[in-house]
């Protein structure tokens, strides 16, 4: 196991200055909202909206909208390629977060945007125990109901318990993620099997927050 180098002199006064600075750029935007609407709008900003619901505390540092690029590589696809994401996690003052991820394909070369890509939108679901409900339904015909727990107070790992297909959705036969919050941006990794495929990486992405 490599140990992790021990921090530096003033680090946390930077990180602490660093996130203050990011802060100043995102503090007062949120997702829209219409205002007609009967009771609490959802809020991807813990400075407004309803209180986070406290059996959400652990998923507190999700919260927020968040853009940036990642790669997409897997055997089931024709090609590797990059893409730019925004993820919305958001919640209205209930037990749960709302979820939402939309992607666009990138070109090989000048990273300039070639067409649409993934989309995704579900729930997390935090329980007593620690343990969290991922569910997810894709525009490619699959859900996915994963399940996991913290793996400290910035990353959550999960793996599927059940995959259900459309007649025509893409194959899929299990999945897993990993999700982290470093230095103010949200990481993550998935992996997927296929009928024909053991699970192997298949997207990666680093995501800066813009909301939140």
């Amino acid at each position: 196991m490599t140990t992790p180098n021990p921090p530096q002199p003033g680090s946390g006064d930077a990180a602490v200055a660093a996130a203050a600075e990011r802060a100043k750029l995102t503090r007062h935007r949120n997702v829209p909202e219409f205002d007609d609407l009967p009771g609490p709008g959802d809020t991807a900003n813990l400075r407004m909206g309803p209180s986070l619901n406290d059996a959400c505390l652990a998923l507190l540092p999700l919260v927020g909208v968040w853009r940036g690029e990642g790669e997409a590589n897997h055997p089931s696809l024709p090609e590797t390629y990059r893409f730019i994401q925004q993820v919305t996690i958001a919640h209205d003052g209930r037990p749960f977060l709302t979820y939402e991820s939309r992607a666009w394909r990138l070109d090989g070369e000048g990273g300039n945007v070639v067409g649409l890509a993934f989309r995704e939108t579900g729930f997390w679901r935090p329980h007593p125990d620690d343990t969290i409900e991922l569910m997810l339904l894709h525009s490619s015909g699959v859900a996915e109901l994963f399940f996991g727990k913290p793996r400290n107070q910035t990353s959550w790992e999960f793996g599927t318990d059940a995959v259900l297909r459309s007649p025509t959705g893409e194959d899929v036969t299990a999945a897993s993620r990993l999700y982290g919050v470093v230095d103010g941006s949200l990481a993550y990794v998935e992996e997927r099997a296929t009928s024909e495929h053991e699970l192997q990486p298949r997207l990666s992405a680093k995501l800066d927050r813009v909301v939140g």
